[in-house]
Formats: C-alpha cells, structure tokens, sequence
C-alpha cells in the first residue's frame, strides 16, 4: 500500500470512529444503558474503533479562547478583528433578533468608532478616525438603520457629521471615565449566556442544524407566498374598479354624444341632465354635495377652491380628479466602488459575478421611477459600468460568453435592464462590440432559455434606436427572424410578441424593406400565417411590417399572386373593428400603383421615443437563490462595494412620445410594453 492510500485509509477510520463516537454520546445523553452496552460490544467485536468523547472539553476551551479574544480586541480597539469573530460565532439568530444583543452592538460600534478620540484626545490619526467613521456609517445604513426609530439611539445617528465630537453635549456620556468599564461588563454578561457550551450531543446538533435551515427555507417560501397572494388580491381589487369605471365612461360618453347630436338638430340640453352626468362621472372622486352646489345654468359658478387645477367649472372638477400627485423625497442608494466591481465581475468566481450582476440589476429595477432610478442609471453610465472605453482584450461585456450559463443569463438580464430605460439604450448603442456578442448568443443559447429570452427583448428595445436598426439589419436578423417565427407554435408568447414587434421596427427603414423583398414569397408567407395565431397581441407588429413591405412594388406583385388580400379578408371578418380598419389600409397599399418611396436611411434623427419600459420580467424566474448568511442584492453591494460620491444625479428630459393612431398600420418603432400603454391610455 503506498502513502497516499495509507493516509486515506487513516482519514476513513477516523471518521468512521469519529461517528460511532457521536452515536455513543447520543445513546448515553438519552440513557440507553443497554444499549450502549451492546454497542461498545459489538463495535469490539468487529474491531470498529470508538473515538471518546471530548466534545464538552473541546468546546469550553474554544469558547473560552474566543471570549479571551473578543475583549482582547475590545481592549485595543481593533474593530476588524472583534467583528470578525463577532459575526462568526454569535448566532445570527440573537444577532438578529435579540433587542439587547442589537443594542449592544450598537454601542460596541461607537465604541470602535471614538477609540482613536479616546486613546489620544487632542492628537488621534485623522486618517485612521475618518476610515472609523465610515465604518460606522455603512453599519448605520445597513445593521442600525432599523435602531433608528428608537428615541435612545438616535442622538447617535449625528455622530458622523459631528467635526469635534469630544466637546458635543449630546455625546458627553461617551467620554466618562466610566464609561468603557460599563460596556465591558455589559459584553462579558453577553459572552457568558452567548457563548456558553451546550451539553447537547454533537448528533443531535447535525441534526438540528439541518432541520433549522429547511424549516427557515420553508418559512421564507410561506412569506413570499402570503406577500404575493396580498398583492393580487390588491391587483385585483383595482382592476375591478377600473373596469366598473371604464364601463361607466363608455355609457356616459354615448349619452353625451347623443347629446351633441341633439344640439346640432337646435335641440337645448337642460341643466338637470349636465347635472346627473356630472354626478355620475364625478362620484367616485369627490363628494356629491360638490357636484349638486355647482350652478349649470351659470357658467363658472360654482364653490371655491385651493386646488390649482379647480376654478369651479365641471372641466376643472375632472381635471383636478386626475391632477398628478406631488411626488415625495426619496432617498438617493449609496455610492460605490465601480472599479472593484469591474474587476471583480471579470476576474471573480462564477457564484460571485452572478451575484453581483443580479444585485447591480435589480438596482436598477428595484429603485424608485424618477430621480432615484435615474440617478443608479447615470452612476452606472457615468462610471462606465459595462467598459464602453476599455481596450482590455476581456471586459464586462465578454461575460455574455462565459461557459457558466448562470453568469451569461445574469448578464443578459442587466443588459435588458439597461435597454428597458432611455438613456441606457442610448449607452449601449455607443459599444461597437454589443450587437456582435447580442446576435452571436441568440443563434447559440437554447431555444427556450432565459439568456436567449433577455437578448431578444433586449434586441427589440434597442431596435427602437436608428444606428442599432442599421447593424442589425447589415447582420441579416431579419431573415433570421422570419425563420424563427415560421416556427412559431415552438415559441413563448413572451418570445413571439418581441421576435414580431423587432421584425417590424426593421422593416420600418428602406434597408429592411428591401431585405424582405429579396425572399418576398417567404416573408409574405411567414406573416400571413402568423395573422391565424391564436395570440392576437402580434397582430399589430404583423400588419405594421405587411404595410411596410408591401410599398416595395416587386412584394406587392408577390402578394397578388398569393392572394393576400383574399386572406385579409377572411381574417377581417372578426368583430374587431380596429383590425378591420388596419386591414384596409393594408389592402390600399396593395394594390397601390406607387413607385418605391424615397430613401429613409440617410435621415440623422434617431427614432427612439425617450420613454422608459421596465417591465416587471425582468425579475421573473430568478435561478440564482442566496444560500444561509450570503450576501446578495443590495446588502452584498453596500457591504462590499461601498464607494465615494459615484452617484452623479441628472435631470431627466422628459419627451412626449408620438401617440399611434389605431385605426392605421404602425408606422414608427414601438415595443410591446410601450404598445400596450398606449392601447390602456
């Protein structure tokens, strides 16, 4: 037998004795006299060592070792070390949980903090005292932001932006003499009851340890299934009023339409009819009173008002009852340390990259709309978070081809985080390298996985920008995407609806339309079938690229000789009043006699909206779950990734998008998202 397997033999015994030690100790604990006694036989005869038990003595000096260093850290005031053990050997579980045991961390954390004020007064290390005081900061952000709401601790909270905190009357107590005698005595009680070793056998520990993070799993599970229940309830609630209030509209919109009729006929409109109108548009948002004391035989009469938006007409009344609200303060998210993010997103482990892109996106999905998100959006840019400039041979980006298939998905997701949000597609239409890795992943990842998902939605989105509407039609997606959506009862309706509307904004420019023509037939063909599926959410991406490639004279001849018009009007049969009208101008544009139109791809104007489409998919389906005591999302950024002053806030410009008409064809780039706010709008 050789060394190695000598030694491995030697590390089999030794477990195997160490477990019948462990299942001595068991039976003793509970008293099975008997039965320790047939064991200790049994194990002799079939010569099984037994190793002895040694676990009390073992675990009294390993406590007493760690206690020894605990207040021996405390003593020289080394808050590294002291928080280290701290955090590894008292259960988070009293950590988290026990007032007094977050009270005294507290005050260790002050203590930590002034050591440098107290040991020398008058010639401490600034620089050492200032590094403290950003310590305790981040604890005050992270750990004691939740102490904050207690009256005794939030004097406290000023101690970071205090310059001489010796002579501040709020923090006098901290300098007594008898002060750090109190906190130690207070910290070995802690100690004492903490850290004081269990008679529990180590087997029935294994196990309870085992059983404990299941049952918290499980917990966490109920939590989230009682959180999501509240919240469809919640949907549900305002989905009915707004249908019972659409309904209403659309009742009193008809009488009042009858009414304008009867006026232009020299027919009068009586007060008391203005009046019952306006009660029943108007009940749900303010008190009928209200509505009964305005005058409708005097114009402008009426009641007086603060509100900006009311002067006493029924107008004014419905304006101000959809007035927006002022919006609140909100609270900006810490900086951080981009450059030790971007090292570590390149060089790190699998488990730690994902965790970081999942934590960096759902900053950005998980933050306020408005100035909040807006300003994580401009500190990622301004930092340049995916390495625009970077002449390093692997970057950020490179991640996209990454064998693990968790760190490919997670950073196809930031991506169409980024995309979903105006200025970031402009941000990633200015890296050259993006379309390439984007297309590259969609004709390599599987068909039904989540990578290739977030490239195609994040495809779609930049489509909305003109140069990125250049690439990729250059890169032929279009064909790709025909073939595609031949296929498509193998497709998600999530996969169809963006694969069509992205085909559509590419059909929108000259260039695509020409691409089509050249396998005309095909195209024709693919979009004509897809008119029949049963998700009728892609009709209008299929009327707006029919209508689109159909001003191309060599399509139209194609068409006629397929037969489309016919095909359009077994489909316009349906009762959808829109869609009937979408296909007649689609079958005016058939059999139209004009030349192709001019050419659109010189035009410098970009077509992208400036409107912002976080959707709440972006966070759907997460795979990447944090295991007991791992950091992730926003606690693993601001404990790790803390920086300095790297948000950079930006006023955002707000744009009026161009508002479709639906009775045509669309025309200009849209995204599903964007479609369907206008259609609720």
């Amino acid at each position: 037998m050789s060394s190695r397997e000598a030694a491995k033999m030697g590390d089999i015994l030794a477990t195997e004795a160490d477990l019948l030690g462990m299942i001595k100790e068991y039976l003793k604990f509970e008293d099975f006299e008997e039965t320790v006694h047939s064991f200790d036989k049994e194990c002799k005869n079939k010569g099984k060592l037994v190793s002895k038990h040694q676990g009390s003595t073992l675990r009294d000096s390993k406590t007493r070792v760690i206690q020894k260093d605990l207040l021996s850290s405390f003593d020289d005031g080394d808050h590294k070390v002291f928080f280290e053990l701290w955090t590894d050997n008292i259960p988070s579980e009293v950590k988290d949980t026990d007032a007094e045991a977050q009270s005294l961390e507290f005050y260790l954390q002050i203590h930590f903090t002034i050591y440098p004020l107290r040991r020398h007064p008058g010639r401490h290390d600034q620089a050492e005292f200032e590094d403290r005081i950003s310590h305790f900061k981040q604890y005050l952000e992270t750990r004691g932001a939740a102490l904050s709401q207690t009256t005794k601790f939030l004097p406290y909270y000023a101690l970071p932006f205090v310059p001489n905190p010796t002579v501040h009357p709020s923090f006098k107590d901290l300098f007594q003499d008898s002060w750090i005698p109190q906190l130690k005595d207070k910290l070995e009680q802690f100690l004492s009851v903490t850290l004081k070793p269990s008679n529990t056998p180590r087997l029935l520990n294994l196990y309870k340890e085992g059983g404990r993070n299941t049952k918290e799993a499980i917990q966490q599970l109920q939590l989230q299934l009682v959180e999501s229940d509240r919240r469809i309830s919640s949907y549900v609630r305002k989905f009915n009023k707004m249908q019972a209030d659409y309904h209403n509209l659309i009742g009193i919109t008809a009488e009042l339409v009858d009414s304008l009729e009867a006026t232009v006929s020299g027919k009068m409109i009586s007060p008391e009819y203005l009046q019952s109108v306006c009660v029943r548009l108007f009940s749900s948002q303010m008190r009928q009173s209200v509505v009964q004391s305005t005058d409708f035989t005097r114009p402008g009469t009426g009641y007086y008002s603060m509100s900006p938006y009311d002067d006493g007409y029924a107008s004014s009344m419905l304006r101000a009852s959809i007035a927006p609200q002022r919006s609140k303060e909100v609270p900006m998210l810490p900086s951080l340390d981009y450059e030790k993010l971007k090292k570590d997103l390149v060089e790190g482990p699998d488990r730690l990259r994902s965790l970081l892109l999942q934590a960096l996106r759902w900053r950005l999905t998980r933050s306020l709309p408005g100035e909040q998100r807006d300003t994580v959006l401009q500190a990622y840019i301004s930092n340049d978070l995916l390495e625009r400039y970077s002449t390093k041979q692997k970057t950020v980006l490179h991640l996209m081809r990454e064998k693990n298939e968790i760190v490919r998905q997670y950073m196809a997701r930031l991506i169409n985080a980024f995309a979903s949000l105006a200025e970031g597609r402009v941000y990633l239409s200015q890296i050259p390298i993006l379309l390439k890795l984007l297309t590259e992943a969609l004709k390599t990842e599987e068909k039904d996985s989540l990578t290739r998902e977030n490239v195609l939605v994040a495809l779609q989105k930049l489509s909305l920008r003109r140069s990125q509407q250049t690439a990729m039609i250059a890169d032929d997606l279009i064909g790709w995407l025909v073939d595609e959506l031949q296929d498509s009862d193998c497709l998600s309706d999530y996969t169809l609806e963006y694969s069509a509307a992205l085909l559509m904004n590419l059909c929108l420019r000259t260039k695509g339309k020409r691409k089509c023509a050249e396998n005309a037939k095909h195209v024709l063909k693919v979009l004509t079938d897809l008119l029949g599926h049963e998700n009728h959410e892609i009709r209008p991406y299929v009327n707006g690229a029919l209508y689109s490639i159909l001003c191309i004279p060599s399509v139209r001849q194609e068409a006629k000789e397929m037969s489309v018009e016919e095909i359009l009007r077994c489909y316009s049969k349906e009762e959808n009043p829109d869609l009937n009208r979408q296909f007649e101008f689609i079958i005016k544009q058939l059999n139209s006699a004009d030349e192709e139109g001019p050419e659109s791809d010189d035009e410098e104007e970009e077509d992208d909206n400036d409107e912002d489409l976080m959707e709440t998919d972006l966070d759907t389906e997460e795979v990447l779950q944090p295991q007991p005591r791992e950091l992730s999302g926003e606690s693993l950024l601001t404990t790790e990734y803390l920086g300095i002053m790297t948000n950079m806030a930006k006023v955002k410009k707000k744009s009026n998008p161009v508002q479709p008409s639906v009775d045509e064809p669309l025309q200009r780039p849209v995204t599903p998202s964007s479609h369907r706010n206008v259609n609720v709008v």
